[in-house]
């Protein structure tokens, strides 16, 4: 494959459009990143693709986010990670601390909800058909891929979240099958509150920990907040929450910036930063110190089996999360209708994604009123 890398600047106006118009979640993001910097931009080979994304998976942290500040680290190194993490993240930032001072203006975002009715079925169709693609891409014609993608899927779905070591056994799996080390080939012939110093210290460290500790896309870290947020420190009730993330579900960019809309309510502008750079500086951390080391053995046999087999887990848990998400955006005719409408339009016509999200919203929207 032919690789034109792209100038610095060129490359920072994509991640800028994408955190500014990017939606879907990071499903969507992931298969976009695959679609316009591998298959039509040819700025980054499908290897250095698939090596950032195993990577991203392997990490704990948003994966849409750390699949761009790994890209950004291929293409320029730490200057490039930082760029690229500025620019992703900022303008979703933006929108949901404008969202933030919005809710807490007018108290409450009915019309978001209403808005979100027809977003979330419009969104599936959108991350459904950047699932397939995306599995496509990565997994080929292997047969143990698929089959490690067919058990992920389905844990995923079963369970609603991802479970980390679980990509790690589908690395060893794959490692063992297709390049065992050769001791292993030796033993088979043998066998809103006042934003005080110490309220801002605990929202970055209850933040950061989340962004340490908490593996896979969006969906999975949404359950460690709610413990946090609503049952632990109790800064938020039920129904501020679910405003939470549908917020992270309109704005674009990473689904995981909610945080900064939780932070907002708890603590205004500053917590919002707090709450953000807590989550975020971790991911960027675990991209800067492990990638050098991760680039110089990823050429191994034993390291390329082993990333095969965590990126089949990755496409089989985005396509399971598919399912997870499906389930709760999806639940009556009307969103169904929309959803397969989606669907048909994403899969026939190369329709830019925004439109689709803006026709899915005015749908939902329309519906509400008609009801009224």
């Amino acid at each position: 494959m032919t690789v034109t890398r792209a100038s610095t600047g060129g490359l920072l106006r994509y991640f800028l459009y994408l955190g500014s118009l990017g939606f879907g979640g990071p499903v969507a993001l992931v298969g976009y990143m695959q679609r316009d910097l591998v298959e039509r931009r040819r700025w980054f080979t499908r290897e250095e693709y698939l090596k950032s994304l195993a990577l991203s998976q392997l990490a704990p942290g948003p994966l849409a986010a750390q699949l761009a500040i790994c890209l950004g680290y291929v293409h320029s190194r730490v200057s490039g990670a930082t760029l690229v993490a500025l620019v992703f993240i900022l303008p979703s930032f933006l929108m949901t601390v404008a969202l933030g001072w919005l809710y807490v203006r007018f108290g409450g975002l009915t019309w978001m909800q209403a808005a979100f009715y027809g977003v979330g079925a419009t969104v599936i169709a959108i991350i459904t058909h950047a699932a397939y693609k995306l599995a496509k891409l990565t997994l080929a014609a292997d047969r143990l891929q698929w089959a490690i993608f067919a058990v992920m899927g389905l844990v995923t779905a079963w369970t609603e979240s991802e479970i980390a070591a679980l990509f790690v056994l589908s690395g060893v799996v794959a490692l063992v099958v297709q390049a065992p080390p050769a001791f292993l080939k030796r033993a088979d012939t043998a066998c809103l509150a006042v934003a005080t110093p110490d309220l801002l210290a605990q929202i970055f460290w209850f933040f950061a920990k989340a962004g340490a500790f908490v593996f896979g896309s969006g969906l999975a870290i949404v359950p460690f907040l709610y413990g946090g947020v609503v049952q632990e420190y109790r800064w938020l009730d039920d129904r501020q929450f679910v405003d939470a993330v549908a917020v992270a579900m309109l704005t674009p960019g990473p689904v995981v910036i909610t945080v900064a809309f939780i932070g907002y309510l708890v603590a205004s502008g500053p917590g919002a930063v707090a709450a953000a750079v807590g989550v975020f500086l971790p991911v960027y951390l675990f991209v800067i110190v492990p990638f050098p080391w991760f680039d110089r053995i990823s050429g191994n046999a034993q390291v390329k089996a082993f990333v095969g087999g965590v990126t089949a887990a990755a496409s089989g848990a985005i396509g399971g999360a598919c399912v997870v998400l499906a389930r709760r955006a999806i639940i009556d005719v009307p969103t169904a209708l929309i959803a397969l409408v989606a669907l048909g339009v994403v899969w026939r016509f190369k329709l830019p994604e925004p439109f689709l999200i803006a026709a899915g919203a005015a749908v939902g929207l329309a519906i509400f009123w008609l009801r009224g």
